[in-house]
């Protein structure tokens, strides 16, 4: 029979793994960050349908009317889009981080609304 690894053993050999994925998971990341690229268009999307685009280089606020009647406020302002208002009861959408980069999303459920940033040429969303 073979010789069984003590426990010594397996806590190393666990460790290392653990060390391995982290390193990996940062180089990932360390990879996307600095390979994405600014976008030039937020896009709105309600039930998945492109409703309009807005440039990032002006700034501006747009009300958005969703078709169940829900308000959102988006705001571009510096080259980024955020949303600043919105009456759905999460208000997850208002706490998000302003969005810049080519594929990065604002999301409101309730009011099954996107926002999402787009370089030139885009006009689909990637939903595969």
């Amino acid at each position: 029979m073979g010789r069984e690894r003590t426990k010594k053993q397996r806590l190393r050999s666990d460790a290392l793994l653990i060390a391995a994925l982290l390193l990996l998971s940062g180089a990932l990341l360390l990879f996307q960050r600095f390979h994405r690229s600014p976008g030039n268009l937020a896009a709105v999307y309600v039930d998945g349908e492109r409703l309009a685009a807005y440039p990032l280089s002006e700034d501006r606020e747009i009300p958005l009317t969703a078709p169940d009647g829900g308000y959102n406020l988006l705001v571009i302002r510096n080259g980024a889009a955020d949303m600043t208002d919105a009456d759905c009861p999460d208000k997850l959408c208002v706490h998000m981080h302003p969005i810049r980069y080519v594929g990065e999303t604002i999301t409101c459920l309730p009011h099954r609304t996107m926002i999402q940033i787009e370089g030139e040429g885009e006009t689909e969303v990637d939903i595969s």
